[in-house]
């Protein structure tokens, strides 16, 4: 399973940066990276969220930093969530000039960018011990 779970962050990560490039004229590349990256977010989603809803459950026992990554947790569903529904309300908007709709959903993405690289950070120690024991292994 965690084999799994690294290598959906892992096609997430990849998907978010692709989705980062900017094409001048056809956004037909972003709408389809979107769209990869909406379901694999979407998978992330379904195999932490048992351990989420475990934390949810224990949290005023938590350790401060158990918290804040909890609470990063938080944000990071909720913009992503954000994120997938003003794209997908944005693409038929895409003809032309994006307008607000396309505006807020390019802030939230800058936003679920800075939180994801927090909740890598976060995770930086188990991160490198997976890859060790797979190195050693």
């Amino acid at each position: 399973m965690k084999t799994a779970k690294i290598i959906v962050d892992v096609f997430m990560l990849f998907f978010i940066i692709l989705s980062v490039i900017r094409w001048d004229g056809d956004p037909t590349f972003h709408i389809a990276v979107g769209v990869g990256c909406s379901l694999f977010f979407l998978i992330h989603l379904s195999l932490n969220l048992k351990p989420f809803l475990a934390m949810t459950r224990k949290l005023r026992k938590l350790k401060i930093i158990i918290k804040l990554q909890y609470i990063v947790d938080v944000l990071l569903i909720i913009v992503w969530i954000t994120v997938i529904i003003t794209g997908f309300i944005a693409i038929p908007f895409y003809i032309g000039d994006i307008g607000r709709i396309g505006r807020l959903h390019g802030v939230f993405a800058r936003v679920g960018c800075g939180l994801s690289v927090i909740h890598l950070l976060q995770h930086l120690k188990q991160i490198i011990s997976y890859f060790k024991r797979r190195k050693s292994a």
